[in-house]
């Protein structure tokens, strides 16, 4: 373990430690904290949440994404007021850890974390701008607009080299090469833009520690009054820190390639943090995904590196204050920019477009920028949640004529009261007395859309019409009645889609059922297909498998009609003479429907097999018939490879012989003239299946063994 921390650990903690340094004193003084309190947060950060939290790898400290709500509640409430506010934070964090609601917070739907991250880093460019021209920044974003073309006439020209130099460091740092990009980019801005300010001949404004890091230590005060604005402020840090660290170390988790991390005890860590430190006079804590980035990148191995770090911090912070006080104010201005941009990422606004999700993002984004956070994340969930109504509620409604004269409509999604609009508009347009198919794929009906749609129905068929219902959705018009309306789920549809074939009648009368049943349900679906079909066909392959009720081709080959062109018999046999029906189809299928493959598929539990295996005369034409089966019952006997790769797959001598038996048919058909044919003129190809009724699983049967679908350089395949 040592020697892991040593080699791995060690080096990252320096690298991450380099990083959080410039970022943690730039956060404090953009939040308007003293300075110490960004290092004391880096320092707990680092080393409680880094102990406690559930995240190993992710670093923790001040986070640009709290800048803005910690100004404007230290201007609200003053610098110890908010560390008492921190504080309570924390706690409230803590108890989010302790019941289990971790995952709660990442319920948020991502277009509202993105825009208020994005809104978040422009505000904080705007606050900074002012500080890169010389000037200081304002307490809105919209006074910070308005002043910049004032800061721009009287610009101090030393804050903005020192400004844009390091920009452009940090804008420039990945061109560079890769051996000298192992020095961190904002530490090498910083030290740079301090070195300007020494040489450059002109005043430029410098950090003020009033204190060392352990004088800085202060309790926090006790609010005497607004209550309720404290409490909201508790709520709104708490809120953030823990869901800004659960996205931190999802990310985290992604880059460690799928590992995953303790979310409520990684509230518990960063709770702890934020106590502490607003306890000492502390930032908020919270997971930063560009530290933990690093980190990872650097090469930690354990939480070893992220305490560490924090370590490293608080040794630098005691005794080399002297040194932050040599780091010019433009400087950090310049990397609070650079951080700021960068949290407007052009992939989110993509995603956002793409999704229909931009509205959400572009609201999200104004309401933080030109209001406060709060309003902003409100009016982003707000808008997200009526977008998501709309969405989820919203039933499309369409009526047109067919070329037959009927009239079809169709209502597709969530119908209810919402609809009716649309729903009595569109069923206004169908002529009165015109035959109606309603097509409904509806997994809500409400009682309101359920009338509206039975009132037409009835002054439809009042003036003559007739009206059919095709219902392919959850919810049904007979049923609405009985009960309160259900949303349907997907296994709804699919008990719907299975039901008939375990529920059947007997006789004719099942037939006719399964019948009415497809002429309401289907036959609108597959018309379309089918009407290409009408005059020629052009299947795939040609299908020879047994007369077995319980295979359908179609449904274990996913195909529809016209894919298949399939032949069926007693134990799914090519008989080299006595048969004409197998030898016409297959001489049908390769010369006139020229199909590209010629498929055998037996099955497990196979009553010719068992026939044959037994040698019981079966009497009639069967017997006759199972006389095909022989070949495949000697080669079987003589222990063929199949039977070996079957029997290890742990199928009994019944599924042994179904497979060897298609192995047999494969070499009968390789043997046959048109098939031979076929295969050097036009690369036909001549396949094996056998269909495991228990187990719903197709295998690949070739000439010398068995193979899964899924993976095939193996022909053994485990039950």
């Amino acid at each position: 373990m040592w020697k892991s921390v040593l080699r791995h650990d060690l080096p990252a903690s320096v690298v991450v430690f380099l990083v959080a340094l410039p970022l943690s004193i730039g956060i404090a003084v953009a939040s308007g904290a003293p300075v110490a309190a960004g290092l004391i947060a880096a320092v707990v950060g680092g080393v409680v949440a880094g102990v406690l939290g559930g995240s190993p790898l992710q670093v923790s400290g001040p986070a640009a994404g709290l800048t803005v709500v910690v100004a404007e509640t230290i201007a609200q409430f003053g610098w110890r007021t908010t560390c008492f506010i921190v504080a309570a934070a924390g706690v409230l964090q803590i108890l989010f850890g302790l019941s289990r609601i971790a995952r709660a917070a990442l319920a948020v739907a991502p277009v509202v974390v993105h825009a208020m991250l994005a809104g978040i880093g422009i505000t904080i460019a705007l606050q900074q701008l002012l500080v890169v021209l010389g000037g200081v920044s304002a307490s809105s974003s919209l006074a910070n607009l308005r002043a910049i073309p004032v800061e721009l006439s009287h610009a101090h020209w030393g804050d903005v080299v020192v400004g844009t130099t390091v920009m452009a460091i940090l804008l420039g740092w990945k061109y560079v090469p890769a051996k000298v990009r192992v020095v961190p980019a904002p530490l090498v801005a910083i030290l740079t833009g301090a070195v300007l300010a020494m040489v450059l001949p002109t005043a430029i404004d410098r950090i003020v520690l009033n204190a060392s890091l352990l004088d800085s230590l202060a309790l926090p005060q006790i609010p005497t009054g607004q209550w309720w604005h404290v409490a909201f402020a508790v709520l709104t840090i708490a809120l953030i820190a823990s869901v800004e660290s659960l996205l931190s170390a999802v990310a985290v988790g992604r880059m460690r390639g799928g590992e995953r991390a303790d979310f409520d005890r990684e509230l518990l860590g960063q709770g702890s943090a934020n106590l502490l430190s607003g306890l000492i006079g502390g930032l908020p804590v919270t997971g930063v995904i560009v530290r933990s980035a690093t980190n990872v990148r650097a090469g930690a191995r354990s939480r070893a590196s992220t305490v560490l770090h924090g370590i490293w911090i608080l040794v630098f912070s005691v005794a080399l204050v002297g040194v932050v006080e040599q780091i010019p104010k433009a400087a950090l201005a310049g990397l609070l920019i650079v951080i700021g941009m960068q949290l407007v990422k052009l992939a989110h606004i993509r995603l956002a477009r793409r999704t229909g999700d931009l509205l959400v993002y572009v609201a999200t984004v104004l309401g933080v920028v030109f209001g406060n956070l709060l309003e902003g994340v409100l009016i982003g969930l707000a808008l997200a949640f009526g977008l998501l109504l709309w969405r989820v509620v919203r039933a499309q409604v369409s009526a047109a004529p067919l070329a037959d004269g009927r009239w079809q409509v169709r209502i597709d999604g969530s119908c209810t009261f919402l609809a009716l609009p649309k729903l009595s508009a569109e069923l206004a347009t169908v002529p009165e007395g015109a035959d109606v198919i309603v097509e409904m794929t509806v997994d809500f009906l409400d009682h309101a859309a359920f009338e509206a749609i039975g009132d037409w129905q009835r002054l439809q068929e009042s003036t003559g019409g007739r009206v059919d219902f095709v219902e392919i959705g959850h919810a049904k018009m007979a049923d609405t009645p009985a009960a309160p309306p259900t949303r349907g789920f997907g296994r709804a549809a699919i008990d719907d889609m299975v039901r008939p074939w375990r529920h059947q009648k007997s006789g004719r009368d099942a037939l006719t059922a399964g019948v009415a049943a497809f002429h309401r349900g289907h036959a609108h679906v597959v018309r379309p297909h089918l009407d290409g079909l009408r005059d020629t066909q052009d299947p795939d392959s040609f299908f020879l498998t047994c007369s077995d009720s319980r295979i359908v081709p179609n449904v274990i080959t996913n195909s529809g009609p016209g894919d298949l062109f399939t032949v069926r018999n007693v134990g799914n046999l090519v008989p080299v003479r006595g048969d004409d029906s197998v030898e016409a189809a297959l001489s049908f299928a390769l010369d006139t429907l020229a199909v590209r493959s010629v498929v055998v598929c037996g099955h497990s539990s196979c009553g010719a097999m068992k026939a044959a295996l037994s040698a019981v005369d079966a009497g009639g034409g069967l017997s006759s018939w199972l006389r095909h089966v022989e070949p495949s019952v000697s080669r079987f006997r003589a222990g063929h490879p199949v039977a070996a790769a079957a029997a290890a797959a742990g199928f009994d001598e019944v599924d042994q012989l179904s497979m060897v038996n298609v192995a047999v048919q494969l070499e009968t058909l390789g043997r046959h003239p048109a098939v031979r044919r076929a295969i050097t003129e036009r690369g036909l190809v001549v396949s094996g299946l056998f269909f495991d009724i228990a187990t719903s699983r197709v295998l690949e049967v070739g000439v010398d063994g068995i193979a899964t679908i899924d993976d095939h350089p193996a022909l053994v395949v485990a039950r």
